[in-house]
């Protein structure tokens, strides 16, 4: 098998993980990376990740990137930038994307008009993965094969989020606020948008046409005050929440993503979480309830949690170069698999 060569865009909390699986991975080859951060520029590639040197060194100048004719390159910014990406679809490289482009408008009109037009230019693929929204979308998606009759689907993702050290996301989905007034609900609502994308990917991998989307938003309050170092939350402020979106056809609905929030788990309301990260339901004939835990080793820390959203992105990388050009659905590329194959050869 021909390697593939990939460039990693950023190199942050999911890029840093992504970096490493390319290094990592025997049928891939790093060509290069983009640094956003003027103080990475020209340090090698394994120093930013937890690698030995690997020969390849982090640039912040994308016209030289981008003449590298990549095959694939595995996108992680935070914010998207469709000034470096659309040069990339025009160049024929894939990209392979852990970012929503919310901030340029999402997958939908003038932005999606211009990306798929680049795809077509360049003869290539755009893939937005992770684990939820991606992996797990089409996991559930998939285990509708051995079904007769399907009525309905849902995910409920069940989460401990008091690692995800990040205080603008959590203030701004109302946590650690007094009430959730009609602004912070729209906030959230915005912040959610991924998974009203998720539902409407998961309904045309099912070959539903939704016509309509509703948003669920609750929160419950800490029952004490809880400092977790980054964030402090007072008793009787928000410290949790649920929320999620129902796809519909003909009022009912056909197609769930739900998930529920903590920081503590000390709540007022007496709220119980799954200890599982995924409840997965399938309404049909047969009906099927699946649930996934996540068992990490003992040495990750927090954020070797990013582990699941960056391998998404990067064991895709052969199923979005096999598949047509263009902005692809769940269908279009199946279900990714790590190269266990490989690593064991590797390590014997």
């Amino acid at each position: 098998m021909e390697k593939l060569r990939v460039i990693q865009w950023t190199t942050g909390k999911v890029g840093k993980l992504a970096l490493r699986a390319i290094i990592d991975d025997p049928r891939l080859e790093l060509v290069g990376v983009y640094a956003w951060s003027p103080d990475k520029n020209g340090i090698d590639a394994g120093e930013l990740c937890g690698r030995p040197h690997c020969g390849v060194t982090a640039t912040n100048d994308v016209d030289a990137l981008v003449a590298l004719g990549a095959d694939t390159v595995i996108y992680t910014p935070f914010m998207a930038d469709l000034d470096h990406v659309l040069p990339l679809l025009e160049s024929g490289a894939d990209v392979i994307s852990t970012n929503l482009f919310f901030n340029v408008g999402g997958i939908q009109g003038e932005t999606k008009e211009r990306l798929e037009a680049a795809c077509v230019r360049g003869g290539s693929a755009l893939f937005i993965t992770g684990v939820n929204p991606g992996w797990i979308n089409s996991v559930v998606t998939a285990m509708t094969a051995v079904c007769r009759d399907v009525r309905m689907v849902a995910i409920h993702e069940s989460a401990d989020c008091s690692v995800y050290e990040s205080a603008e996301t959590w203030l701004a989905m109302g946590i650690s606020l007094s009430e959730t007034t009609p602004e912070v609900a729209e906030t959230a609502r915005t912040w959610m948008m991924s998974f009203h994308d998720a539902v409407h990917r998961m309904a045309a991998a099912l070959g539903y046409t939704l016509d309509d989307t509703e948003f669920f938003l609750g929160h419950a309050t800490a029952s004490q005050t809880v400092d977790l170092g980054w964030l402090r939350i007072e008793k009787g402020t928000n410290a949790a929440l649920r929320a999620g979106w129902n796809g519909k056809v003909g009022g009912r609905t056909v197609v769930q993503s739900n998930v529920a929030w903590y920081l503590t788990k000390h709540l007022n309301e007496g709220w119980e979480f799954d200890d599982d990260q995924y409840r997965l339901v399938i309404e049909g004939e047969p009906g099927i309830q699946s649930r996934i835990r996540f068992l990490p080793p003992d040495h990750w820390g927090n954020h070797e949690w990013d582990t699941m959203t960056a391998l998404p992105a990067v064991n895709a990388a052969f199923n979005v170069k096999a598949a047509k050009p263009g902005i692809l659905q769940l269908s279009d590329v199946g279900l990714p698999v790590a190269p266990a194959g490989k690593w064991h050869a590797a390590r014997t």
